[in-house]
């Protein structure tokens, strides 16, 4: 995938202004509805249980993260994402921390059978969803992306999610095709919430697509978007704290030239994959 292909799904978000639906946790609620808006996209922040039913079909996508989960959230996860799907709208999984917390491991794997569109995670976090030994620290990630390779194109297989396991180095698959992109910053790791903005810029970016056979892209261009601004932002600040008022800031990325020059895709290639069985 040319880089220049990437840009026909920045120009669509900020066209198409998708809504997205964010059922994320209550650390990073503001800085990700910040960073929505600076790519374009509207962000809601419903999360009531009674009213996440009604409103979830109102949205282009959903986006479910599960850094703060507790009972409550899991009903009001689980009926967000029964809309969803009832009205044929994409949602976005984040599987934060699952693998060493049972709870909310047990609730990811329940979730899969919902067929989310895209899952983004850790390497960590991505072996343990795909139903590796659990490595994480947390929400720490403790597994190269490298090594997570293999159970994202399992996980993609099974679910037919487009899979992104995001690093230093960020792959994304569907099981049979993967790009690996390195772009980004170490500052990235130094900001709470980057991350699971990233999964709802995903979910912008897939809501945005005209049909799920785009989803792979979209989710691809998603990445390197982001992580072109944060290698932007980091260029105009040295620190944390700025850094992230940087990268909430409408992103040089958004031009056309910045995509070409900067965006970064290592690698490319079709897997041929037997299915058994079993």
């Amino acid at each position: 995938m040319p880089a220049a292909d990437l840009f026909p799904f920045i120009t669509r978000v900020r066209e198409r202004a998708p809504l997205v639906h964010c059922l994320t946790n209550l650390v990073v609620t503001n800085f990700t509805a910040n960073v929505l808006l600076a790519i374009g996209a509207a962000p809601a922040m419903v999360v009531a249980r009674e009213e996440v039913g009604e409103f979830a079909p109102l949205a282009n996508a959903l986006s479910v993260n599960l850094g703060t989960l507790d009972v409550p959230q899991t009903r009001a996860i689980r009926a967000a994402v029964d809309a969803a799907n009832g009205a044929g709208k994409p949602w976005g999984l984040d599987p934060v921390a699952v693998g060493p917390l049972a709870f909310r491991t047990e609730f990811a794997l329940d979730l899969l059978d919902s067929k989310p569109a895209v899952i983004r995670g850790n390497a960590s976090e991505i072996i343990s969803l795909s139903g590796g030994a659990a490595s994480g620290r947390g929400v720490d990630n403790t597994a190269a992306t490298d090594a997570a390779l293999d159970a994202a194109q399992i996980l993609a297989l099974k679910t037919q999610a487009v899979v992104a396991v995001t690093g230093p180095t960020d792959y994304v698959t569907d099981g049979r095709r993967v790009i690996a992109l390195s772009n980004g910053s170490p500052l990235m790791t130094r900001v709470t919430g980057v991350g699971c903005a990233l999964s709802a810029t995903v979910a912008a970016f897939v809501g945005a697509a005209s049909e799920r056979d785009a989803f792979w892209s979209a989710t691809v261009a998603a990445i390197a978007y982001s992580t072109i601004a944060g290698e932007l932002a980091a260029r105009d600040a040295a620190l944390p704290g700025s850094f992230a008022v940087t990268l909430s800031r409408p992103a040089r990325v958004a031009q056309r030239r910045n995509v070409r020059k900067d965006a970064r895709a290592a690698r490319y290639r079709d897997i041929d994959i037997d299915i058994v069985s079993g």
